[in-house]
């Protein structure tokens, strides 16, 4: 059982369970060097998101995958009864599936969402730069980022929004195509409008204005994405400057009104408005909607886009499993080439063995005076019986045993091109 997994994640822990075996990433090295220290462990990769924490291992051949589940939670100082019910191992190709399934973001909560394989590059990087990572995982990380860059390249997994805030964003490039000449007023600063903030960055968006009640939490955010905060108060003196609005505050009841919005689309000569109403209840009246050049979606529109898009990933998802399921069986034949590596080393240190052991006795009668040519005869017969005495006794075994598979397989094995006769052997043997 070289490879071994075992992890935790958002389908089977809630996030206080989640949390107390996350690994913090300025320990990550160091957790990871005292497992390869323990018995059996040769390598280790460790992931640790806030929806996941897996930890892949090559194991010797006579170590447990138990002890590696016993090391997570005596690491963490838990109980590993009371962490078992939510922990899951896979050994072998099982393990091999998982990751691939897993980097491809088959495993995800958002389905196909990219960001977790950036997360296990991050955690190659680490277990190369601590010393943990060899041969056979790093064979397998690699694999795992060809496997998702195919399922990336040939399905449409990711290609269609499932977030609010992704489905919003997306939305902006279909009206407006390139974002850097536009401006986003961001009204509050919640989660959502956090993740939409970072969404509208990847899309290069050219400025960012934030509105919040709290002008110092409006601060800390568009400082983070080099745009700058006003109060809520201070949106009618703003509006106009927006090309989108994307709204998600608590307010109870309307922050932008229809007339607002008409006299910041005079200020904007009729250039046209994207906005979006996440809240619940809304911060846009509805009969924002109804003036031209105003482009407004509530939440429940972008759920209707988001449903269509998820059957669009789910339809994918079949796909890529597939994708999945070749590459498993590849990287599976590599790893079981392996096994045979150590039996070829074995035999041909037997057959070197053999060789030196037949040449020093030629040397030594040559020495004596022998005939050369008598030496040659006897080094070349004595060299052969020796090295076919134990299959051929091996072979005569398994004929009289009636294991005729051995026999079949030793034609295939020494490319035999006709059967031997029954009954016949080899005269040379000794």
């Amino acid at each position: 059982m070289p490879l071994f997994s075992v992890g935790i994640n958002h389908k089977t822990a809630p996030v206080d369970i989640r949390e107390r075996v996350a690994f913090a990433p300025a320990r990550l090295a160091g957790a990871l060097r005292e497992l390869t220290a323990q018995p059996g462990v040769q390598e280790a990769v460790i992931t640790s998101t806030c929806n996941r924490t897996e930890i892949y291992c090559h194991l010797d051949e006579n170590a447990h995958g138990a002890a590696v589940s016993a090391w997570l939670c005596r690491y963490h100082g838990l109980n590993l009864d009371a962490v078992a019910p939510y922990l899951y191992t896979h050994e072998d190709t099982a393990a091999v599936r998982h990751l691939l399934r897993v980097a491809s973001g088959l495993d995800s909560m958002i389905l196909g969402e990219p960001q977790i394989l950036g997360q296990i590059k991050e955690a190659y990087k680490i277990a190369t730069e601590a010393g943990t990572v060899g041969t056979l995982l790093g064979r397998l990380l690699q694999h795992s980022f060809t496997t998702a860059k195919q399922v990336r390249t040939d399905t449409a997994i990711g290609a269609s929004p499932v977030s609010v805030a992704f489905a919003a964003v997306s939305l902006a490039k279909q009206i407006f195509g390139d974002l850097n000449k536009h401006t986003a007023l961001l009204i509050g600063a919640g989660e959502t409008i956090e993740l939409t903030a970072r969404h509208l960055r990847e899309n290069n968006i050219g400025r960012v204005i934030v509105a919040n009640r709290t002008l110092e939490r409006a601060h800390a955010l568009a400082s983070e994405f080099n745009g700058y905060a006003i109060a809520l108060s201070e949106l009618p003196a703003h509006l106009s400057e927006a090309d989108i609005v994307i709204s998600s505050t608590a307010a109870e009841l309307p922050i932008l009104g229809k007339g607002s919005v008409e006299s910041a689309l005079k200020a904007r000569k009729h250039r046209p408005m994207f906005m979006v109403d996440i809240a619940v209840p809304r911060d846009i009246e509805p009969e924002v909607g109804e003036l031209a050049d105003v482009y407004l979606y509530t939440v429940d529109d972008l759920q209707e886009v988001i449903q269509e898009n998820l059957q669009s990933r789910h339809q994918a998802a079949r796909q890529a499993e597939e994708i999945v399921d070749v590459q498993v069986a590849s990287f599976t034949g590599w790893l079981q080439s392996l096994s045979a590596v150590s039996t070829i080393r074995d035999y041909r240190m037997n057959a070197e063995r053999t060789r030196d052991e037949e040449l020093a006795n030629a040397r030594r009668l040559l020495a004596q005076g022998r005939d050369p040519e008598q030496v040659m005869h006897l080094l070349a017969r004595s060299l052969t019986n020796k090295l076919i005495h134990t299959p051929c006794v091996q072979l005569k075994q398994a004929s009289a045993e009636g294991r005729d598979e051995l026999l079949r397989a030793a034609h295939e094995l020494f490319n035999l091109q006709h059967p031997t006769p029954q009954g016949t052997g080899e005269k040379n043997e000794q």
